[in-house]
């Protein structure tokens, strides 16, 4: 067995996840169409900064709940997301896609 397979999903992962499930208690279906992961540190905190783009079929609540995402808790397994903000939403071909960008730090 690979020692990687025992660690579990990465935090990119585990925040679409996290997504996805906020996004059905509000009756919203979206897939992450992109997701770009970079590794970040400082003088005390070590994570990643993840850039996403949500593309969602316009629903009613929809942009409601793209707006709570900065605000929104989010549970990820040895993670904290220390900051979310939502940089774009454009409406293309009848889609709304979203870009979202979130700094998870890792929770030791």
């Amino acid at each position: 067995m690979r020692m990687d397979a025992l660690r579990g999903p990465d935090a990119g992962t585990l925040l679409i996840r996290a997504l996805r499930s906020q996004a059905m208690t509000a009756s919203v279906t979206m897939h992450v169409e992109s997701i770009a992961c970079t590794p970040w540190a400082s003088a005390t905190f070590v994570g990643t900064q993840h850039r996403l783009t949500i593309v969602a079929d316009p629903v009613p609540g929809l942009r409601e709940w793209i707006d709570q995402l900065p605000e929104a808790g989010f549970a990820i397994r040895g993670h904290i997301v220390a900051d979310l903000s939502v940089d774009r939403v454009e409406a293309i071909d009848g889609r709304t896609h979203a870009t979202v960008a979130i700094l998870t730090l890792l929770d030791a």
